[in-house]
C-alpha cells in the first residue's frame, strides 16, 4: 500500500444513545469546569495585579490551593479583562495538586462547556458528545477507522508505521477521523467546536501510540514492549485536532502491549473492580481483550478475534447503524428481521451474524463447521460456483439495491472470531485455577448496537453455556468507560488504579491456546459436553428433521416450490436460474451417488456425537460434490 493510495470511506454515521449509561458516575467532578467572574477593577486602594486578582476572585468561589496560567493566557489577559468590561469565564482543567486556567473568554459563557468521550478502536471509531455541565450526552457518532487502509489489524498497521515515513499517514488517518466525528457532533447540536474543552480518549495500546504519534514498533516484537502504559496529558493543538487549541486530551492507561485503555475503560464501566464478586469481561472487538478478577485482583489477555462482530471482513457487513440487520428468525422457510431504524436493510451487523448463524445451525442449514448442507431444500439458500450463500433481503426489498446475503466464507469468519474469544477467556480462566462455573457474572461488551441474544451466542459457542441470567451485555464499555472519567476526576484516578493492578497473560506462548482454539473451531465446540443447551436444542431439531425426511423428496420439493412463492418474484426467478442444470447422465449419477453416501453419513452420526475427524469427512464429501458440480458447468459450456 502506498499513502497516495486514493480510498472511499463512508462518512460518519449518528448512533443511537443507548447503552451509554451503564453506571451511574460517582463524585462528579469533569475534565474541565468553566466559571463565571465579576472582578472588581483596579483603584489606587486596590493595586493587585491582573493575575492575581483573578486568582483572588477565583478562591473566593473555590477553595484552591495552587492556581497557574499558561502562557498565552497570561498574555491575552490584560486587553481581556478591560474589553470585557472585567466580566469574564475562566475554564479550570486539575492535575496533579494544581488548578490550571487553560482559557479565559469575555462575559458569561459558562453553560457553555462540553466534552468528548471517544472509543478509539481498530475498526471503528466512536464518538460521544457530552454536556460537561450537566452530564447529559447529547449525541453518538461512529465510522470506520480510517487507518484500515493501511491494514485491517494491529500488526498490519505497525508494520506499515515502522516503514520509512509510515508513522504520519496513520497519525493523520485517525486525526482525520476523529475531527470528522466532531464535526457532525457539532453540526447536530448547534453549538462551536471552540467549546469543547476536553476529551477522553480510550483504546488499544497500538491505537493510542498512532493516536499520539508513538513508535509501536517494538509492540509486536518479543518481549512485546510498548512505548508506554501511561500518557501524558496533552492539548488539542498539539494534535492537530480543531477544537478549543488548549483543550485537554486524556488517553486512559493501558496494561501491556496488547491490552489497552478500552479494557481498563471497560472494567471501570462494568464496576468489576468495585465488587467482591469473581467477575469476566469479554470485550468482543477486533483484538478480543478478556478481563477477570473483583476488587482484589485483576488478570487479563487478548487474542486477535477480527473485525467480524463489527461488520468488518464480511459480504455484506455493517457497523450498528441504521439500516444494519440487527435481529433474525428463521421460521420454517421464512425469514423475520429486525431492522435499525426501521428503513430498509442496507447489511447485517454483529448481533444480527450472531442471530443468524445460530438459526441457520438449529434450523440444520449448515453443519458444524459453518458449511451449508448441500441437501437444503430451504429457498433462502444460494448454490454459486465459487460457495454456497444465503439470501437475506433481495437487491429489490434492500436499501443497496443489491442482494444482502451471508456465505460460508462470512461464516468461517465469524466461527473464527468466536473461537479466538472463547479460547481466551478459557485458558485465562483455567490459568488461575478456576472454570467458567466458578464465575458470579459475565459482562459483555461490543460495538452490537443495542441488543445482543445471549441465548443465540451461547448456541454458536461464542459464550460459554453458563447461565443467561448472570450475563450482561454492556454495549461500548470502551465509551462509556471514557465518558466516566471525562464526568469524574475520581474515576480518572481510578482507571489509572485499575490498569496498575492488572496482571497480564501472553497468549501467544501458551500452547494450551492453540488447542482450545482448533477445538472452538465447530458450532458450538468439538465437545458438545461443554454445551448441554445446545445438545437438547440440536436432539429436538433432528428429531424434527427426521420426520420431514419420512416423506421423502416430494415434501422437499412441496417445501421449495411454496416457499420460492414466498420470496419476491426476482430473486426466486434467480435462485431457479442458477439451480438449473442439465448435466451429462454420467455426472449426475456420480452425484446423485455422494449425495447418498452424504446422507448416509450424516444420518449415522448424531450431532452431539461426532468428532472433529468426522465432520472433515462429510466435509471432504461435500467439496466433492462441488467438484462434481463445477465439472458439469463447463460441460455446459
Amino acid at each position: 500500500l502506498t499513502t497516495g493510495t486514493t480510498v472511499s470511506y463512508s462518512s460518519p454515521e449518528k448512533m443511537e444513545k443507548e447503552f451509554t449509561d451503564q453506571r451511574e458516575v460517582s463524585y462528579y467532578h469533569p475534565l474541565t469546569r468553566k466559571i463565571f467572574l465579576k472582578l472588581p477593577p483596579p483603584d489606587l486602594n486596590d493595586t493587585l495585579p491582573d493575575l492575581e486578582r483573578l486568582y483572588r476572585e477565583i478562591r473566593k468561589k473555590e477553595e484552591i490551593k495552587t492556581l497557574d496560567i499558561s502562557l498565552d493566557c497570561l498574555r491575552s489577559l490584560p486587553n481581556l479583562l478591560r474589553q470585557s468590561n472585567w466580566e469574564i469565564t475562566v475554564t479550570l482543567w486539575e492535575h496533579n495538586g494544581t488548578t490550571e486556567i487553560i482559557h479565559v473568554e469575555p462575559g458569561n459563557t459558562s453553560i457553555n462547556n462540553y466534552g468528548i468521550a471517544l472509543d478509539v478502536g481498530t475498526t471503528t471509531v466512536v464518538a460521544e458528545l457530552v454536556n460537561l455541565g450537566t452530564g447529559e450526552v447529547l449525541g453518538v457518532s461512529a465510522t470506520h477507522n480510517k487507518q484500515i487502509h493501511y491494514g485491517e489489524d494491529v500488526i498490519t498497521r505497525i508494520i506499515f508505521a515502522c516503514t520509512k515515513d509510515g508513522l504520519p499517514p496513520l497519525n493523520n488517518a485517525i486525526i482525520e477521523n476523529i475531527k470528522q466525528l466532531i464535526k457532525q457532533l457539532v453540526d447536530e447540536n448547534g453549538i462551536t467546536k471552540e467549546q469543547i474543552t476536553g476529551i477522553v480518549a480510550a483504546g488499544n495500546p497500538t491505537m493510542i501510540h498512532l493516536l499520539l504519534r508513538l513508535n509501536p514498533c517494538s509492540i509486536r516484537l518479543e518481549p512485546y514492549i510498548p512505548a508506554s502504559n501511561t500518557y501524558t496529558p496533552v492539548r488539542a493543538s498539539d494534535l492537530g485536532i480543531d477544537i478549543l487549541p488548549q483543550a485537554v486530551i486524556i488517553c486512559t492507561h493501558g496494561v501491556s502491549s496488547y491490552v489497552g485503555g478500552d479494557i481498563t475503560a471497560g472494567i471501570l464501566s462494568s464496576g468489576i473492580n468495585n465488587s467482591s464478586q469473581i467477575s469476566v469481561l469479554l470485550d468482543l472487538g477486533t483484538n478480543g481483550e478478556i478481563a477477570l478478577g473483583n476488587n482484589d485482583w485483576l488478570v487479563c489477555c487478548s487474542a486477535s478475534a477480527g473485525p467480524a462482530f463489527e461488520g468488518g471482513g464480511l459480504k455484506c457487513g455493517m457497523r450498528a447503524t441504521t439500516g444494519a440487520i440487527q435481529k433474525v428468525i428463521i421460521e420454517d422457510d421464512g425469514v423475520k428481521l429486525s431492522i435499525i431504524g426501521g428503513t430498509k436493510a442496507r447489511g447485517i451487523c454483529g448481533s444480527g451474524l450472531i442471530d443468524l448463524i445460530a438459526e441457520l445451525f438449529l434450523n440444520n442449514i449448515i453443519d458444524p463447521t459453518g458449511k451449508f448442507q448441500k441437501d437444503s431444500v430451504n429457498p433462502h439458500v444460494r448454490h454459486r460456483e465459487e460457495e454456497s450463500e444465503f439470501v437475506l433481503v433481495s437487491a429489490q426489498e434492500s436499501d443497496t439495491g443489491k442482494d444482502i446475503v451471508f456465505t460460508e466464507t462470512d461464516i468461517a469468519n465469524v466461527i473464527k472470531s468466536k473461537a479466538a474469544v472463547l479460547s481466551a477467556a478459557k485458558v485465562l480462566i483455567e490459568s488461575v485455577g478456576m472454570s467458567f462455573q466458578d464465575l458470579d457474572r459475565m459482562f459483555v461488551a461490543g460495538g452490537f448496537g443495542n441488543y445482543l441474544n445471549i441465548e443465540r451466542a451461547i448456541t454458536i459457542g461464542l459464550l460459554p453455556d453458563f447461565p443467561p441470567e448472570k450475563i450482561q451485555f454492556i454495549g461500548n464499555s470502551s465509551l462509556s468507560g471514557a465518558r466516566i472519567e471525562l464526568l469524574s476526576r475520581h474515576a480518572l484516578e481510578e482507571a489509572s488504579l485499575i490498569a496498575k493492578k492488572m496482571t497480564y497473560f501472553e497468549l501467544s506462548v501458551n500452547p494450551q491456546f492453540m488447542d482450545e482454539f482448533i477445538a472452538a473451531m465447530f458450532l458450538p465446540h468439538t465437545n458438545l459436553d461443554l454445551y448441554p443447551s445446545v445438545q437438547r436444542k440440536s436432539s429436538e431439531n433432528e428429531k424434527a428433521s427426521e420426520n420431514v425426511k419420512k416423506d421423502g423428496a416430494t415434501i422437499k420439493k412441496a417445501k421449495s416450490d411454496t416457499a420460492l412463492k414466498s420470496l419476491n418474484t426476482s430473486t426466486a426467478q434467480n435462485i431457479k436460474q442458477e439451480s438449473a442444470d442439465n448435466p451429462s447422465q454420467e455426472l449426475e449419477n456420480e452425484i446423485e451417488e455422494l449425495k447418498a453416501k452424504l446422507a448416509d453419513s450424516k444420518a449415522a452420526l448424531p450431532m452431539h456425537d461426532a468428532s472433529p475427524q468426522q465432520w472433515i469427512a462429510i466435509e471432504e464429501l461435500e467439496d466433492k460434490i462441488s467438484e462434481k458440480k463445477k465439472e458439469l458447468k463447463n460441460l455446459k459450456k
